[in-house]
């Protein structure tokens, strides 16, 4: 079956806004605890900095998935921001993505942007040149000197294939290479780095 094209608008309204996904479920072994509960140097949580970025570079609602560590990582998710809890997130970031999506399926959002928490000086400017090309596209992902990172744009047409397609501790990076996802440059903006070790 040919990769489909992702030249049609994710959705037909101008005023249609994505939501925000946030990733925050795994044990963060590499990183010696969940980074669900990780603050900056100012005690700012990273949740909160990951919720803040799609909040201001424009989606609506929130969505932040939760799993190891839930109890403690839920009152550092900031109020008008929803959780959703990953009941198998010890499966891996599959696991997280599966119970993002179900629960963003369950609003009228067009696409949803996705960030992993563990990229805390994610700039809203990056999650708005995700957000701005969802009304032309329905895949695409930031990139950094040609390199793939975050955040990434996914159209409602892609959820349910993209739910089937994910497997253990792989995200959606495949499945937005198979079907020709568009890559936008964000290098200007940030390093685009993640933090695996504390």
């Amino acid at each position: 079956m040919p990769a489909e094209p992702v030249s049609a608008p994710v959705d037909g309204r101008a005023d249609a806004r994505p939501a925000g996904l946030v990733l925050a479920a795994g044990a963060g072994r590499r990183f010696g605890g969940p980074k669900a509960l990780a603050r900056d140097r100012d005690g700012v949580p990273w949740i909160h900095r990951a919720v803040r970025a799609l909040r201001d570079g424009g989606c609506d609602p929130v969505v932040v998935v939760l799993g190891a560590a839930a109890d403690e990582a839920a009152p550092l998710v900031p109020a008008g921001a929803s959780v959703t809890l990953a009941a198998s997130w010890s499966d891996g970031v599959s696991a997280s993505l599966r119970a993002g999506l179900a629960a963003v399926a369950s609003t009228a959002a067009p696409a949803v942007v996705v960030v992993p928490v563990d990229t805390p000086e994610l700039p809203a400017a990056a999650v708005t040149r995700l957000v701005d090309r969802a009304r032309s596209v329905a895949l695409a992902y930031a990139t950094y000197a040609g390199a793939p990172g975050h955040p990434a744009l996914l159209g409602r047409e892609h959820w349910d294939a993209l739910t089937g397609a994910v497997r253990g501790d792989v995200g959606a990076g495949p499945y937005l290479r198979a079907h020709r996802a568009e890559a936008v440059e964000c290098g200007d903006l940030w390093s685009g780095a993640d933090r695996d070790v504390p």
